[in-house]
């Protein structure tokens, strides 16, 4: 991702063989497949309704500990990131007959809400950089598979462009502005004592947490398990 900074890049490099696994994903190449029954993709907008929902206070509480204009600035960037990402859901929502009782009533399993339970930890106790830089290591392989699945569902399950806008906004790569304001909280915070180990933990343990949840909707869509 052209533009980081090189320590995002030297942890991208050092967590490929996980990145490799996220991106390679059976789940995805199931829905590829159209091998995913069109009634078990509920599944999918269940877990991302409670992460967003979830994502969206920690990173408002994270705005709210911000020292630094350019953590503030960031941070603010992705919170207005996952409001859009919300509204985004609802038509994807709909095209697969799910109402709001349905959504709010959906139970999740505890490995697909790994990660907003450590975004939640993290907007408790990390540095600004530390999360900043594990979510735009994040936001290149989540992006990828956001990609994949539009083309997919457009594809193989014959969803229209609108109900597929949820991953289009993710499938685009971060904008400058975003990744200029990353690298300037990085460069902030290494500054002031947080240590790039602390970073390459963020980091390593969001993207464990991303396959997590690629796992779970994996292991819940049938009962067989996906071929």
């Amino acid at each position: 991702m052209a533009g980081m900074h090189p320590l995002v890049e030297q942890v991208r490099r050092e967590l490929q063989p996980l990145e490799r696994r996220i991106r390679e994903h059976p789940y995805l190449q199931a829905v590829e497949k159209g091998a995913v029954p069109r009634d078990k993709l509920r599944l999918f907008v269940g877990g991302q309704r409670r992460i967003i929902e979830s994502d969206l206070s920690s990173v408002a509480l994270m705005v709210s500990r911000c020292v630094t204009p350019a953590g503030r600035g960031f941070f603010l960037q992705v919170l207005q990131g996952e409001d859009a990402a919300l509204a985004a859901l609802h038509p994807l929502a709909a095209a697969l007959g799910l109402d709001e009782a349905w959504l709010r009533a959906y139970e999740p399993s505890l490995e697909c809400q790994a990660y907003p339970h450590l975004m939640a930890w993290m907007a408790l106790h990390a540095a600004e950089a530390e999360m900043a830089g594990a979510l735009v290591i994040n936001f290149a392989a989540w992006g990828a598979n956001c990609g994949r699945l539009d083309a997919a569902l457009r594809a193989r399950y014959r969803l229209g462009a609108d109900a597929t806008s949820f991953f289009q906004l993710f499938a685009a790569p971060p904008s400058p502005e975003l990744q200029e304001a990353a690298t300037t909280v990085l460069e902030e915070g290494l500054a002031a004592g947080v240590s790039g180990a602390r970073i390459r933990r963020a980091a390593r343990l969001l993207q464990a947490s991303e396959l997590m949840f690629w796992d779970g909707i994996q292991r819940a869509s049938t009962e067989a398990g996906l071929p």
